[in-house]
């Protein structure tokens, strides 16, 4: 009998997106994986994989894994995979509200004068919708 047929649907995700984040190898592969274990495991099992990740590595190495983990913020937006929006979008839900903001107003101060307008034209259409 093969057990892994008897696997949970989630679990064989989490299973496949681990091992595909393992073989890409790469920046967004990895930070791609806490919406997929957020979506498909519970915070118990959350915090068992945690434990046992930091326990396999040295001391160092886990207690620097745990303060860049917890670190505010979501740091710089990086290079878009898709589009830039959905980069955007994707940054902008581990982002901090001071690097919304900061973000935000940058960028919209970057804009030309028509831009902006656009920008707070389709801004204010939703607020009304």
């Amino acid at each position: 009998m093969n057990i892994s047929t008897q696997f949970p649907d989630n679990i064989k995700r989490v299973c496949r997106s681990i091992g595909y984040a393992a073989w890409l190898d790469g920046t967004d592969a990895w930070f791609g994986l806490p919406v997929i274990l957020r979506a498909r495991l519970d915070a118990r099992q959350r915090v068992a994989l945690a434990f046992m990740a930091l326990k396999a590595l040295d001391r160092d190495d886990a207690v620097n894994a745990a303060e860049a983990a917890l670190s505010t913020g979501a740091g710089r937006p990086p290079a878009p995979f898709f589009s830039f929006m959905d980069e955007a979008a994707f940054w902008a839900d581990y982002a901090d509200p001071e690097e919304l903001d900061a973000y935000c107003l940058a960028s919209f101060k970057r804009m030309k004068p028509a831009r902006q307008a656009a920008f707070l034209e389709h801004v204010q259409k939703r607020q009304a919708a």
